[in-house]
């Protein structure tokens, strides 16, 4: 899984007096543009809480048989959160995780990996209660549902972006793959070709992986990647 680096043209890291690698780049970096703090589901949590839907209004929403959009977002968001804290536990291994990372057209990536084993493109789908979720070339179907979700082609999407935008501002070519976790399923069946459909107990099976970036790589990547205007015109 990921995608092998291309050798180095030049060099980008700089060692400090102590030894330790830096990218000069961060050092300038504005902190309203540096996406290094946003929380898992930083994006949802700003929705809801800009959501001048009431407490009761939800409630009556509710009792009406009707679905509140801050439902879902909350779902989500619960998910986000779960699948957020399984990747910040692989940092210790030398990955970098980013979360929230917004594109335009209002798209959100929920979570961008980077690490030895290359860049990852996190899409999260809370599955409540479900068993075995099928998934194809496109589509996730999960067991009540009446129609496919297209998560696959979504994560295949949304992982071509953040390439483009990575490699015009790294200026060299970065790989993403696409990740989709299902949060809440107990099973995945997945034929999804060049994206990865794991449950969130499988989420740290990404950690085992390497091979494709370096240390330094992973550091120059990451200094890119946390910088929100790198994402405005991918």
């Amino acid at each position: 899984m990921g995608v092998r680096e291309r050798p180095d043209t030049g060099a980008e890291i700089k060692r400090g007096a102590v030894g330790r690698s830096y990218d000069p780049d961060r050092l300038f970096l504005h902190p309203d543009d540096d996406l290094a703090p946003n929380r898992p589901g930083e994006a949802l949590r700003a929705a809801l809480d800009a959501s001048r839907t009431g407490r009761w209004s939800l409630l009556l929403a509710r009792l009406l048989g009707r679905r509140p959009v801050e439902d879902a977002w909350r779902r989500a968001l619960s998910a986000e959160q779960l699948v957020g804290a399984e990747l910040e536990g692989l940092t210790p291994g030398g990955w970098e995780v980013l979360h929230s990372v917004v594109l335009p057209g209002d798209a959100v990536v929920p979570h961008l990996l980077i690490g030895p084993g290359g860049v990852f493109c996190v899409q999260v789908e809370p599955v409540r209660r479900a068993g075995t979720v099928v998934a194809d070339d496109a589509f996730v179907r999960v067991p009540g549902e009446r129609h496919p979700r297209p998560a696959v082609r979504r994560a295949r999407q949304s992982a071509a972006r953040c390439a483009s935008a990575l490699t015009r501002g790294c200026g060299f070519g970065v790989g993403v793959a696409g990740v989709v976790v299902l949060a809440g399923a107990s099973a995945v069946v997945a034929e999804a070709g060049d994206v990865e459909v794991l449950t969130e107990r499988q989420v740290g099976g990404l950690g085992a992986l390497g091979g494709v970036l370096r240390p330094e790589r992973v550091d120059r990547v990451h200094t890119v990647a946390r910088n929100r205007r790198v994402w405005l015109g991918c």
